[in-house]
């Protein structure tokens, strides 16, 4: 039975946020099901307009396909891992993988945003930059260019998945790197990425 008091300790902010895999296009259940058992669930979603010959529909599609963020899973895994839809936790090793707050937090200011967000290919190469003004200050990405539009690549590392959302380049500014090996890092992936090209 779920009380007032298992609720609120089900929602602490402290609780690391961690990741189910699901279905194929089984996130809206598998959310809906985790809020019904009293887990904080983060479901990022976006529009995608699907055009036919005859009509154009706008759908909301979950902007990291077959997977759901929750808070407090780690201690009631055997409540998380129940539920119909769901195939795994991710875990490093054997221990269940946590995805920073940041992250978190800076997807969710992305989709509460006005601002056009889209899934887009992970990426490690590019310019590090940090939002200066606007919903999305303080937020850090990196900064790409897809025809005239600059793009803020938001991504989470666990899963390896990346969302765009656009922004314009006057708003941000570089991000200084931390120290060498830092520096020595961006670098040779700079230039790895050069090679790509």
């Amino acid at each position: 039975m779920v009380t007032l008091e298992n609720m609120e300790m089900h929602h602490d902010t402290r609780a690391p946020w961690c990741a189910v895999y699901t279905r194929h296009q089984h996130e809206k259940s598998v959310s809906e099901m985790l809020q019904a058992k009293g887990f904080d669930v983060f479901l990022p979603l976006y529009d995608s307009t699907r055009r036919w010959k005859d009509r154009k529909k706008v759908i909301s599609l979950p902007l990291f396909p077959c997977y759901v963020f929750l808070r407090g899973g780690v201690e009631r895994r055997l409540q998380v891992l129940t539920t119909p839809g769901i195939h795994m936790m991710l875990t490093r090793g054997e221990r269940i993988a946590t995805i920073p707050e940041e992250e978190i937090q800076a997807i969710r200011r992305s989709v509460e945003g006005r601002l056009r967000i889209e899934p887009h290919p992970f990426l490690r190469c590019g310019e590090r930059v940090r939002v200066i003004r606007g919903s999305l200050e303080g937020v850090e990405g990196v900064l790409t260019r897809k025809k005239n539009l600059y793009r803020l690549i938001l991504s989470v590392e666990m899963l390896a998945q990346s969302v765009a959302v656009e922004i314009d380049a006057l708003d941000v500014v570089p991000v200084v790197q931390r120290s060498v090996v830092s520096l020595y890092t961006e670098s040779q992936r700079h230039a790895e990425c050069l090679q790509r090209i």
